[in-house]
């Protein structure tokens, strides 16, 4: 068996292998972790916007991010606005799992 790899010189993205060789996530997991990490700092997470660039559904996107949530590797704040209504959901996420 060979395994072709290409140079990394543009359009790469470096993280750990931490949550690759976690058993506790899926392979869904996994793929979405990865994913999420590989985009720039400034992306702004929501459930909708996962949806759009993946093949996976509101409902599946919706497991996977509570998964992600369930093992550390992903916070969820939900913020107010001025008059206590909720405006908006803030994501952290963690190359490696917090506890």
């Amino acid at each position: 068996m060979a395994v072709f790899r290409t140079d990394k010189t543009t359009d790469y993205t470096t993280m750990s292998n931490h949550h690759l060789k976690d058993k506790r996530l899926s392979m869904k997991a996994k793929g979405l972790l990865s994913m999420m990490l590989s985009f720039s700092d400034d992306w702004q997470y929501s459930l909708q916007g996962l949806v759009a660039v993946s093949k996976e559904g509101l409902t599946a996107i919706r497991a996977i991010i509570q998964e992600l949530e369930d093992n550390g590797y992903l916070v969820r704040r939900r913020l107010r606005n001025a008059h206590g209504q909720l405006a908006s959901v803030e994501y952290d996420i963690y190359e490696v799992p917090q506890t």
